[in-house]
């Protein structure tokens, strides 16, 4: 029997899990920075920003950002690596990564921007290619995480260092509860009333409380051989950001 997982709180095959989140982000695409300011009450781009001044990253360096959607950090990272650097966006989905690239475009930023499809269980790019690398908020959309994060561990230079920006779970039981309460009920009206998709939404909120805890991320990334691992609570612990070294 065919190895089961999970979407949001319904138990499907593993196979088909990849196929119904494209299918979420094919929905929301064209709605998601809307969504994003609207959802965390443009919160996001603080956490954004702190895990971009968390990088390290420096002129003339070469930057992975996994799961990258509309680039949001891609941006950021591309001021950074400066013209002689390299940023590389990268998303599963063609939807994000088309609006990504067109965000790009749009706004000016071309030249030592490269795109790349790509399963970041199973990444397309040579052992010891990057700096650093990023994900904000895909790793929970992810079937095998351990797999990911091992991926991602191959990609990265010696002394390289992944940041993963992720939801994960409040540190006070009475924000818990209030976050619980906005999740399943605003949300899903929210995505109703502005991308009229309730039940992405509703996916998406289901997808934060099956993500593991801040401690069992920390041990996956150990695991799977990242150093000096650490992580930092935003808000609350409705977020958090880790951060692991390939020494």
């Amino acid at each position: 029997m065919e190895d089961k997982t999970h979407f949001g709180y319904q138990t499907v095959e593993t196979g088909k899990k990849k196929e119904l989140v494209g299918e979420v982000f094919d929905s929301v695409a064209d709605r998601y920075d809307i969504m994003n300011d609207l959802m965390s009450f443009g919160v996001h781009r603080l956490w954004k920003r702190f895990t971009i001044n968390q990088t390290g990253v420096r002129a003339g360096q070469t930057v992975l950002d996994l799961a990258g959607g509309t680039g949001d950090l891609a941006a950021k990272l591309h001021q950074r690596v400066g013209s002689k650097g390299t940023v590389v966006l990268s998303d599963i989905n063609q939807s994000m990564l088309a609006n990504g690239r067109d965000r790009m475009i749009n706004d000016g930023i071309v030249g030592n921007m490269q795109y790349a499809l790509a399963d970041a269980e199973q990444l397309p790019f040579a052992e010891s290619s990057f700096h650093c690398v990023t994900m904000a908020f895909g790793l929970r959309n992810v079937t095998n995480k351990q797999r990911a994060i091992e991926s991602i561990f191959s990609t990265l230079k010696p002394g390289g260092r992944l940041l993963v920006l992720e939801f994960s779970k409040p540190v006070l039981p009475l924000l818990s509860k209030a976050y619980d309460a906005y999740s399943f009920t605003a949300l899903p009206a929210m995505g109703k009333l502005v991308a009229n998709d309730a039940d992405s939404y509703r996916y998406l909120a289901e997808s934060i409380r099956k993500h593991p805890d801040q401690d069992s991320l920390l041990c996956m990334m150990e695991k799977a051989g990242f150093e000096r691992c650490e992580y930092h609570n935003l808000t609350g612990g409705i977020v958090a950001l880790h951060k692991g070294f390939k020494l």
